[in-house]
């Protein structure tokens, strides 16, 4: 038997790196799983790549007219949600000298407004028991130079997360933050100016690294699976963190 047999879930953003790598894992456990993206031809191809058990639903969190679509289709195949992973999310560098209203307004967008309201939008059909698990940062236990409002807006789904622990205990509804040390994704090598910059990014973020080497997305993939599942089922409010010792040493 798998630890996710005949359960339903949503994962925001599993496209690729984290999310698509949990979404393959939560297959392999038996679950039935929704994945939501911006780009039809990038869902389309985590779509086949995952081969069964998934739907793909396009849509950007952070408009909530798209949200609704997402929410609709899921609510016609009329089996609600054990396991909600809400990983969408991105960010760039930008100094406080740097930073424009765009970007902020952009930033805190998709990270904390299309996650709050991909929370709530999935509360009627969240089963009692269900699983919530938002993707946080060990940037929001930091302070690093030209990461401040990624960082920011990664403190506040940590406190939101502490806040809906609290309102959804009486339904045993268990929500959790997990933050990820520096992961092998595209999205992390994305973040350099200019790709003959990616590498350089991703040595300097390996040494900060006790371990000395970035996650790869099935280890963290894994630790989602534990929070998701019923080997978790005493654990809501944390932050756990999967970061070879990053912030912890």
């Amino acid at each position: 038997m798998g630890l996710l047999d005949n359960k339903i879930a949503l994962i925001t953003g599993g496209t690729s790196g984290i999310g698509l790598a949990t979404a393959h894992r939560f297959v392999a456990e038996g679950a039935h799983v929704f994945i939501t993206g911006r780009r039809q031809s990038e869902l389309d191809i985590a779509v086949v790549a995952l081969g069964s058990n998934v739907t793909g639903i396009r849509g950007d969190v952070s408009n909530l007219d798209e949200l609704d679509r997402v929410f609709a289709a899921i609510t016609s195949r009329g089996q609600g949600l054990d396991v909600l992973f809400v990983n969408a999310g991105g960010g760039s560098f930008s100094t406080l000298e740097e930073l424009t209203p765009e970007g902020f307004d952009a930033t805190f967008g998709v990270n904390v407004r299309g996650t709050v309201f991909t929370v709530q939008k999935a509360l009627p059909l969240l089963k009692d028991g269900a699983s919530v698990i938002v993707t946080g940062s060990t940037a929001a236990s930091k302070g690093s130079p030209a990461f401040g409002v990624y960082a920011a807006t990664k403190a506040a789904l940590r406190s939101f997360t502490r806040t809906w622990a609290a309102e959804l205990a009486g339904r045993n509804i268990r929500v959790n933050t997990i933050a990820p040390g520096p992961t092998n994704t595209p999205g992390l090598s994305g973040l350099a100016p200019d790709p003959s910059q990616a590498q350089g990014l991703l040595d300097m973020l390996t040494g900060n690294v006790p371990l000395g080497r970035l996650a790869h997305p099935d280890e963290i993939a894994n630790v989602v699976l534990f929070l998701a599942s019923e080997q978790a089922s005493f654990i809501t409010g944390t932050e756990l963190f999967a970061d070879g010792g990053e912030v912890q040493l």
